[in-house]
């Protein structure tokens, strides 16, 4: 009753515009319908604005309530960003009031439909100004708002993808991503085979073949719901064809502590065009100076150089599987280049070296490939 006398004062004595601020995040939606309809009794809903805190998960349903009981201004960041738990994401509220018929049949937002295609593309970008890892489970823009994994779910995305898609993923600049896993069915494996444009027929044996390879190969501790790019070039390899790029003959990884400092060394044989290449390199780590032996080699690796060149790691990480020293490993690696490509490989062994290896691998093939370089002789 205070507040609303404070406003109401304000009001009378000028103010033209109100903005209720849930400055601690601790109200309801249900609290601010009431709080919204007492205030619009005196001040009239196109002079006032919300500004919702997320301390309680509710600042986007806040706002929406809000709307629904007369305001007019809704005040947000991008993603959500904000002290504490941060404020009502506009990612969220913007296509809910566009895209939904609720909203969009009543209000005017000043949005042009092809901005809104834009959306995704701004959410990522500001993760990328700000240096920090995309959240995927973000509504409508991140990367898992329209992932698909049970085979059951693909099946009906496929018949209808209404059945677990509120809108079309295009109309916010997203899309639709079936992952591959240890519960996919043949749906999943068919529906993967198509996005990424290998060529098949529904009733090849070498269907069932890479089906069970995947499930094989999840249960000694592969994941390919985060690592497309090992799941295409595994798919290729069974499927389809894949040049044969760059093979690893043997390598041996040294660490040593001298004077206080630990160093790594690696060196590696490769093979490119029946010729080996020795590549050498030092790093503060072993994975880091097996990626040094690789980059810092690159000039000998002839016709390869020039596609390596620009290929960047962006993320490195590792999951025990399993308890005990002798634990199995699960190695997964971000790479990306300077088309801003991201793409994912995974690598799995006892030994965190070798697990590295593989991913680290995965990665160099799949630039090759994505880049259309020649097959090695």
């Amino acid at each position: 009753n205070y507040a609303i006398e404070c406003i109401n004062a304000a009001y009378k004595q000028g103010a033209r515009w109100v903005v209720l601020c849930d400055t601690n995040g601790g109200t309801l939606p249900h609290e601010i319908s009431k709080i919204v309809t007492e205030v619009t009794k005196i001040i009239p809903g196109k002079n006032l604005g919300i500004h919702a805190h997320n301390d309680t998960g509710n600042a986007v349903a806040n706002s929406i309530a809000a709307v629904l009981s007369g305001v007019r201004q809704v005040q947000g960041t991008i993603n959500g960003l904000g002290e504490r738990c941060g404020n009502a994401n506009l990612m969220s509220l913007i296509p809910t009031f566009f895209l939904k018929s609720d909203f969009s049949s009543k209000f005017e937002t000043g949005i042009k439909s092809s901005s809104i295609k834009n959306l995704t593309e701004c959410s990522r970008l500001l993760d990328e100004v700000l240096n920090r890892k995309p959240n995927m489970h973000l509504p409508y823009v991140g990367a898992a708002a329209f992932s698909h994994k049970g085979g059951l779910h693909v099946s009906a995305v496929q018949k209808d993808p209404k059945t677990y898609e509120h809108i079309e993923p295009s109309l916010v600049g997203n899309s639709r991503n079936i992952v591959v896993s240890d519960q996919s069915g043949k749906s999943n494996i068919i529906s993967r085979l198509s996005s990424i444009g290998i060529d098949f027929k529904e009733n090849d044996p070498k269907i069932k073949k890479l089906l069970d390879e995947v499930k094989g190969r999840e249960f000694i501790g592969y994941s390919y719901d985060g690592a497309d790019a090992s799941f295409e070039l595994l798919a290729r390899r069974i499927i389809g064809t894949i040049p044969r790029y760059i093979s690893i003959n043997d390598y041996e990884v040294t660490v040593k502590k001298k004077s206080g400092e630990i160093i790594s060394f690696a060196k590696a044989t490769l093979v490119v065009d029946n010729n080996s290449v020795i590549c050498e390199g030092e790093g503060n780590g072993p994975v880091h100076a097996l990626d040094n032996a690789i980059r810092n080699n690159i000039d000998k690796l002839a016709k390869y150089s020039e596609y390596l060149q620009d290929l960047k790691l962006v993320d490195y990480k590792v999951r025990i599987l399993n308890t005990g020293t002798e634990a199995t490993t699960r190695v997964s690696i971000e790479s990306t280049d300077s088309k801003g490509k991201n793409w994912f490989t995974i690598g799995v062994s006892t030994n965190i070296i070798e697990a590295s290896f593989k991913a680290l691998i995965d990665s160099l093939d799949y630039k090759l490939f994505k880049d259309n370089a020649p097959a090695s002789n």
